[in-house]
């Protein structure tokens, strides 16, 4: 999810017309003064002065790695890509400012049975501390489930923290979290609705996006997934699902271990920290984290105001592509440069595959990136929508060799006002995993076929312009 709760459908999550009239027009003039001069930077590739390090920094769990022998792990984990991967690697450390990180064990987790039976089992086990920062917390059976988890661990001695997001909870009763507070849980509320409650302090505009659990410092957990009832059943993803009633959203998430687990351990402390809430408690946040895989990856943050990595990062390996760009994205509202990366790839000859929803949870958003096909379909972009099931992944892998998945859409609001969390992973190995994924997703997809798209109705074309108009604060 990640959109406004005044853009659902009035059969979307939670009921959101339920929501007081006088919020929606709140919401948008504080939209309207936040976003007024904030702009995306100029992009080009490769950039003058942005000169990529002759071998990319690479460190584990005893710090940087050596020239030599970073190269040579560079060599064994990049494999028959590694001199493109390599050069892109070293774009990305000077364009982001953060290294790879070697030893990890990354386990793609599909949909939401799978991520939430992972992450509830590590919550089980967990012994010192359990971190959370999600943007839905729903009182459903799901979130009552997993919040009576974590005051059961609260209660065995286990400190657990959570961080939600104001907007993201609008329709979660205030009970749900006061009896977690109660039992002990620390509690965050990003950026509460109310302007009193930050006085001086108040962006309504900026939202807490990112979905990350650590547990005891040791094992984390990032992707699309919310903790929302949605996600107690599959999509068709590698399922035989008879019933279309029973079909839950089309998601990925990632379970991560290794050294690479306290980069995500220092975001959420980070997160916590600029919200001046009171200091938590005194506990081993960042153990030894020794080697337990072979995954090289790049944990990349983004928040207003900061540096755009994940922004960075999609454009340099979207410009920098020389054989496939493969996409799935749940809200795709490009701006001008991700667009024209994009295009440009297509047109140089490159395999470029998106694949959409059909069904989105935001009529708005939806028709906002349709309007954008027309252009897409000429420039030789492949198009295709995920059918039956609403797609909320947020993933792409590049050449084969370059993966991404988080909690970033391809839209402006991701890229400037939200705080977000993708994990960058090298090599050809996990790319053949992602690119399994693509094709099993495109087998469950329609293709958007250019002379069709053409003859499309008048009112589909008028919601499309509609939703242009105001694509920049969905």
């Amino acid at each position: 999810m990640g959109r406004w709760a005044f853009f659902y459908s009035k059969g979307g999550r939670r009921g959101a017309s339920q929501v007081v009239t006088i919020f929606p027009i709140l919401v948008m003039l504080g939209c309207l003064l936040a976003t007024a001069c904030t702009r995306l930077p100029t992009l080009v590739f490769p950039k003058p002065g942005l000169t990529p390090a002759t071998v990319p920094s690479v460190v584990n769990h005893k710090g940087r790695l050596s020239d030599v022998d970073a190269t040579a792990l560079l060599a064994r984990r990049l494999g028959h890509t590694k001199i493109n991967a390599s050069m892109l690697a070293g774009l990305e450390e000077a364009a982001t400012g953060r290294p790879l990180i070697a030893g990890n064990k990354v386990t793609l987790l599909f949909d939401g049975p799978r991520t939430i039976a992972a992450m509830m089992a590590a919550v089980a086990a967990a012994e010192d501390t359990i971190h959370l920062e999600t943007y839905l917390f729903d009182q459903d059976p799901l979130g009552l489930a997993f919040a009576d988890l974590l005051i059961a661990k609260q209660k065995s001695g286990v400190q657990v923290s959570v961080i939600y997001d104001c907007v993201g909870t609008l329709g979660t009763p205030q009970g749900f979290f006061d009896r977690m507070q109660e039992a002990g849980i620390r509690l965050l509320p990003y950026n509460p609705v109310n302007p009193f409650r930050q006085p001086g302090r108040w962006q309504i505009n900026n939202r807490d996006h990112r979905k990350i659990l650590v547990v005891d410092g040791k094992i984390a957990f990032t992707g699309g997934v919310n903790i929302t009832a949605v996600y107690a059943r599959s999509s068709l993803f590698r399922s035989k699902i008879p019933n279309p009633a029973a079909v839950g959203w089309r998601d990925t998430h990632l379970q991560v271990e290794g050294p690479a687990v306290a980069a995500l351990q220092w975001m959420f402390l980070d997160s916590w920290a600029r919200q001046e809430e009171a200091l938590l408690p005194d506990r081993n946040y960042f153990p030894v984290l020794p080697p337990v895989g072979e995954k090289m990856l790049r944990v990349l943050g983004s928040s207003p105001g900061n540096n755009l990595e994940i922004y960075k990062a999609y454009f340099l390996a979207m410009s920098g592509a020389t054989k496939s760009i493969h996409i799935t994205a749940a809200y795709f509202v490009p701006d001008p440069q991700i667009l024209k990366a994009l295009m440009d790839a297509a047109q140089r000859g490159v395999d470029v595959k998106i694949i959409l929803p059909s069904i989105s949870d935001s009529g708005a958003v939806f028709h906002a990136g349709r309007s954008y096909y027309t252009r897409m379909l000429k420039a030789g972009i492949k198009i295709y929508e995920l059918k039956t099931a609403v797609m909320h992944a947020k993933t792409a892998v590049i050449d084969g060799s370059w993966s991404t998945v988080g909690s970033a859409n391809l839209d402006m609001r991701s890229f400037l006002h939200n705080k977000e969390v993708n994990v960058v992973v090298l090599g050809d190995a996990f790319g053949r995993e992602m690119e399994s994924a693509f094709q099993e997703d495109l087998q469950d997809s329609k293709v958007v076929d250019p002379e069709l798209w053409k003859h499309r109705s008048f009112g589909l074309r008028f919601k499309e312009r509609m939703a242009r108009l105001i694509s920049y604060w969905l």
